[in-house]
């Protein structure tokens, strides 16, 4: 006989932020029981899935959940006890039907995500098979390449750099093990160089270093000699990504460099700039280096550049089918950053993927940068075999739980264990 859902009950914790968020736990009527945790954006985009905070300036400065919590524990809770936990996609639409609104605005989308990831946990506890395998099947057996973050800027710092992440790319390494490895020395060896230069090594909200550096192009500068100190080759083992989150210096149609003091540019202008990166530096995938709104400016950015790396799409698309189904129509990116929590349901996001997957575009499951200890997007990453994900920096107990939840995957797969970089490599200095 299937279990079938015989309660949920929500709980107020904090995220690595220390700002409050939900965690939601459910449990079955065979004993079983799972939780899970919703992470929140800082750098959001303006069509995201609506995050339900209290507005009490007498509780966490009006960022309570409670008015979240009772939406589960009265509204939600009700409608789906005596449910068969494994029909994820029958709950996600009865979740969506419940709110009623385009994003989820009626009982939050914190509230939904949370009892949709809860949800799936304890049906493939049910199963008794690992989440991974629940939501991808057998077939799930790929690792993704982490792209870590290492040095923050934007609004993920309060420093003089303009753009909000530089990261780091394994794209040589032949294991996820090798990845991680291949990226925590680069990440130490960076630490290294900022104290010999006399910068700062405290880190941002992600866990990469935040130093006032001289310019933009000097993040890029000091993260080369980090790969190279390292011992590693430059674009062969280890490459360069970035994640501009150009719509925080998007004003009256121009970009303002104004926290490193580069000045207004234009679309077109930024696009030189991104381009003559390219030829310095072993860029392999830009993220958001235009505005949200932008959408003209974003069309040409890949038109230009597309055809030598990755261009992601996060703000512009904010994990909505509606938005992907338009930059695949009008050719504006050539990959979709994936966050549950934009969308608001675990099936709302593999539909997302499902159309990635038929444009023949990558797509790259990530993190939010105020995180909990939850490791279900590790699993994700795993399920829909993407290859890629973006989950932070090589510290901060939040970022590595993913992480190691990555290299238990990879153990309990052994030989099944599949790794391979969808991002081509950047042979600078080969």
């Amino acid at each position: 006989m299937n279990p079938t859902i015989e309660s949920i009950r929500a709980l107020e914790i904090l995220d690595s932020r220390g700002h409050p968020t939900i965690r939601v736990m459910v449990k079955l009527d065979n004993g079983i029981t799972a939780s899970a945790s919703v992470p929140s954006g800082a750098s959001t985009g303006e069509n995201e899935a609506f995050e339900l905070r209290d507005g009490d300036a007498s509780r966490y400065g009006g960022k309570g959940v409670l008015k979240a919590i009772e939406n589960v524990t009265r509204t939600i809770a009700p409608r789906l006890v005596g449910m068969n936990p494994s029909g994820q996609s029958e709950i996600d639409h009865r979740l969506i039907e419940l709110d009623g609104t385009p994003n989820k605005r009626k009982l939050g989308a914190n509230a939904i995500l949370g009892v949709s990831m809860a949800v799936a946990r304890a049906a493939a506890q049910a199963a008794d098979v690992p989440l991974y395998e629940y939501l991808g099947g057998a077939d799930a057996t790929r690792l993704p390449m982490p792209m870590m973050n290492i040095l923050n800027g934007g609004k993920h710092a309060d420093n003089s750099v303009d753009f909000q992440e530089f990261m780091v790319v394994p794209v040589g390494a032949t294991s996820f093990a090798e990845a991680m490895r291949y990226g925590a020395e680069t990440f130490h060896a960076l630490k290294k160089i900022l104290a010999a230069k006399g910068y700062a090594t405290a880190v941002g909200d992600e866990g990469g270093f935040a130093p006032n550096l001289k310019s933009n192009e000097e993040a890029c500068e000091v993260i080369v000699s980090a790969i190279e100190s390292a011992g590693h080759k430059v674009g062969k083992d280890v490459a360069i990504a970035l994640d501009p989150a150009a719509s925080s210096f998007f004003k009256n149609g121009d970009y303002h460099l104004s926290k490193s003091g580069q000045g207004r540019k234009t679309s077109a202008q930024m696009n030189a700039l991104y381009e003559q990166w390219l030829d310095r530096y072993p860029i392999v995938s830009i993220e958001d280096g235009l505005a949200e709104t932008d959408w003209d400016g974003f069309r040409q950015h890949t038109a230009a550049l597309g055809g030598r790396i990755q261009i992601v799409g996060d703000d512009i698309y904010v994990t909505n089918t509606e938005f992907i189904r338009r930059g695949i129509r009008e050719r504006t990116t050539n990959a979709v950053l994936i966050k549950l929590n934009q969308i608001g349901t675990v099936t709302e996001t593999i539909a997302a993927i499902d159309l990635c997957r038929e444009a023949g575009w990558n797509y790259v499951v990530s993190h939010r940068s105020g995180e909990t200890e939850d490791t279900f997007m590790a699993d994700f990453a795993v399920a829909m075999g993407g290859g890629q994900i973006k989950t932070g920096s090589a510290c901060r107990s939040e970022r590595i739980a993913k992480y190691n939840r990555l290299l238990e995957i990879e153990a309990e797969l052994g030989s099944r264990a599949v790794f391979t970089s969808p991002i081509a490599r950047s042979c600078h200095g080969c």
